[in-house]
């Protein structure tokens, strides 16, 4: 028997989550939110004492998370939302933020409003100009350079070891949304990201049943239990059904990140040129600009997530929308069901995505089936 697993078979086993007492190969859920004290007035489980703060299901899907990520330790949210919101509440009155304008629009309209309210710094940069990240530092106030890889919807690849370097040049933590990569295709931490964030809703869970988020930190500091008390006091934590859930859905994780990514590149390889697509965003293709560095810094895949721009514009990418019979009209990603949505519509007036783009997330269907539906639908 080989003496090193891969993180296939280990996360596939839940890292030998399985109950040593009973034998049970799943997990127990634990919905109690009180837990006692023995005739010494001591915790019986010390890390355990009120739901808000911990519960012992959580911890087999945060290990895992660690595990997975090469963390020191995971954090589970009720959600994506809440996960982003605890790090920026880590900071203060004063600091500097840097974050990418396409990146995830709702986290990025709660962040402007956010940091104009509390009298923080924000520079929102282009990801895809190459100095634009370093010459939105600002020296001694920067605290947080937030990055997503790929860029939701455009997919923009953004250099992670470069980025990194940057954010320790002024002593910035450097936080990924690494939800669309997954740690099946990139571990962050390997390339100098401090803090990783999922929203744990799409691949990780991958059921389209459960809300919830979590981070990785690579080293626990004060910065990390900064976060830690704002998940207790904002009362963000997720609850124990939603957890046991997570877990189980991560089991299959690899799977089903293989099977999108080999669907996604087929479908990104047979609409590129297409002659009713302007433009097909993928990073897995070499007329990718990002293509370089996503081959670097994604192992095994580009991922399940593309975006067609269609010629005729708005009306054209809504018909097309419209007439697809495979494809789901929802707003989501990372699921087994493929989903596809008219971006601008979603964002509505401001938003900085192309009105002609089309997003979708592919799942776990024959790709065939996927293929002709777009077919059929640009043709409607």
């Amino acid at each position: 028997m080989t003496s090193k697993l891969s993180r296939e078979t280990e996360i596939a086993q839940a890292y030998g989550g399985h109950n040593l007492d009973t034998g049970a190969i799943m997990p127990s859920i634990h919905p109690s939110t009180t837990f006692a004290r023995d005739d010494e007035y001591n915790l019986i489980a010390e890390q355990f004492s009120y739901g808000r703060d911990e519960n012992p299901t959580n911890k087999i899907p945060e290990d895992m998370l660690a595990k997975l990520e090469g963390g020191e330790e995971a954090l589970l949210f009720s959600s994506g939302m809440a996960a982003a919101v605890s790090v920026f509440h880590a900071l203060s009155p004063g600091d500097h933020i840097v974050a990418p304008t396409i990146m995830y629009w709702g986290l990025r309209e709660w962040l402007i409003d956010f940091t104009n309210k509390w009298g923080i710094g924000l520079t929102l940069y282009d990801a895809a100009e190459a100095t634009a990240l370093a010459d939105s530092i600002v020296r001694k106030k920067t605290k947080l350079v937030w990055i997503e890889t790929p860029c939701n919807p455009t997919w923009d690849i953004i250099d992670i070891r470069a980025a990194a370097k940057i954010a320790k040049s002024c002593g910035a933590k450097l936080v990924i949304d690494s939800t669309v990569a997954t740690p099946v295709l990139t571990r962050p931490i390997e390339y100098g990201a401090d803090i990783v964030m999922h929203s744990a809703t799409k691949y990780l869970n991958g059921h389209g049943d459960v809300v919830a988020g979590a981070l990785i930190c690579k080293k626990k500091d004060d910065f990390w239990e900064s976060i830690r008390r704002n998940r207790v006091q904002g009362g963000a934590i997720i609850g124990s059904f939603e957890a046991w859930l997570l877990q189980r859905g991560m089991r299959t994780l690899s799977l089903r990140v293989k099977q999108a990514c080999d669907s996604a590149h087929k479908i990104a390889q047979y609409f590129e040129g297409h002659q009713a697509i302007e433009k097909v965003l993928y990073p897995g293709l070499p007329s990718h600009p990002g293509h370089r560095i996503a081959k670097e810094q994604m192992r095994g895949g580009y991922g399940g997530m593309l975006s067609l721009r269609i010629k005729g514009g708005e009306q054209t990418a809504l018909r097309l929308v419209k007439a697809c019979k495979v494809f789901i009209r929802a707003t989501s990603l990372g699921g087994v069901e493929s989903l596809i949505e008219h971006r601008y519509s979603i964002e509505g007036a401001g938003s900085p995505i192309p009105k002609d783009l089309v997003r979708i997330s592919v799942g776990i269907e024959a790709v065939d089936d996927l293929i002709e539906d777009i077919e059929k639908s640009l043709k409607y």
